[in-house]
């Protein structure tokens, strides 16, 4: 026999269902019925009172009705959702006569500029784009590029370690021995990507940005390095301009050299970027040591090529003028508007 109290329970909350306004008030009358405080909830505490014989019935009876009213609820709710859907649809109209507020468009960040400008004139030469790993290995960052552990060329770059194996690269120079160990020469190859150094001050970062060229093939000379950069260097910062090579050191290239050019702000005649000189340093370079050879197992000398590298942030200065490289990271956009017609 069913339980006249679940019937009751069971006809008045089919009845507030359907007698609903909308699907707030639904629910409400769902927790009335069934939430944890409901009065079928509250039903079921009768179950305690019963003979034991008449307790599975119950129990039996209270699932049915909860069932039902489930299936009640589902019914009706999509019935008010559908309703309040179509509603809404009719009133809420779209005015295309109303003008439109002009938002700023944002732009290319110098640093994403010049890289993008980088890579389009060295593809124009043959060059493909390369990246590698932040966190570089030591052998791949050092010992590779002939810097072993007692180099004191180690000493040229304050180095972030993360253990006693790994590093965050200090240059995108890894690069070269990734690609000459995966690769077959010949190669043409341009990487870059963010470099790590303990260094902070109005010319440092301590995370900034190297493009790194590199030129493998039969009978490389340091007249195909000078070709290949003075022609960068006019593509780059404009017609006319100079470029002179000053002996240096690198323990990855042999022989090597510092690369000038000749002012672009002020055309030789001498400024504060140029420190009245009217020649700026743009990099180094020079032809890739036979060990660096040696470590990627390149035969050589059948095998030779050259090597350069700039910083991304130190070509950004020279091309705009820009005076503190600090600006470069902060995202000032009173800073990034004036590039936005470069």
């Amino acid at each position: 026999m069913v339980n006249q109290h679940l019937i009751d329970i069971k006809q008045k909350a089919l009845k507030d269902f359907h007698a609903a306004k909308n699907s707030q008030e639904l629910y409400q009358f769902k927790v009335q019925y069934l939430g944890k405080t409901g009065a079928l909830t509250e039903a079921m505490k009768m179950m305690a009172t019963l003979p034991k014989e008449e307790k599975p019935l119950f129990g039996k009876q209270v699932n049915e009705v909860k069932a039902e009213l489930e299936t009640a609820y589902t019914g009706v709710e999509a019935t008010l959702q559908r309703a309040e859907i179509d509603a809404k649809m009719l009133n809420e109209k779209l005015d295309l006569t109303l003008s439109v507020n002009a938002h700023e468009m944002g732009h290319e960040h110098p640093i994403y500029k010049v890289t993008n400008e980088i890579f389009s004139i060295m593809a124009r030469l043959g060059y493909s784009l390369r990246t590698g790993p932040l966190i570089e290995k030591d052998y791949y960052n050092f010992e590779a590029l002939n810097i072993p552990p007692d180099h004191p060329a180690r000493d040229m770059q304050d180095t972030f370690f993360v253990d006693e194996t790994h590093v965050l690269r200090t240059h995108t120079s890894p690069i070269q021995i990734h690609s000459l160990e995966n690769e077959k020469p010949p190669l043409r190859v341009i990487g870059t990507g963010p470099v790590f150094r303990v260094d902070s001050d109005i010319s440092h970062l301590p995370n900034f940005h190297q493009i790194e060229g590199m030129c493998v093939d039969k009978k490389i000379s340091m007249a195909d390095l000078k070709g290949t950069i003075s022609f960068f260097v006019r593509e780059f910062f404009g017609p006319g301009l100079k470029t002179r090579f000053r002996p240096s050191f690198f323990p990855f290239t042999e022989p090597s050299a510092e690369v000038d050019c000749s002012c672009p702000i002020c055309k030789s005649k001498g400024c504060s970027l140029c420190k009245q000189t009217g020649w700026i340093e743009i990099g180094g370079c020079g032809l890739i040591n036979p060990k660096v050879f040696e470590s990627a197992k390149v035969p050589y000398p059948e095998w030779q090529g050259f090597a350069f590298g700039f910083g991304v942030e130190r070509m950004a200065i020279i091309k705009y003028g820009v005076d503190d490289i600090r600006h470069f990271p902060k995202n000032d956009v009173r800073f990034l508007k004036q590039f936005s017609q470069n």
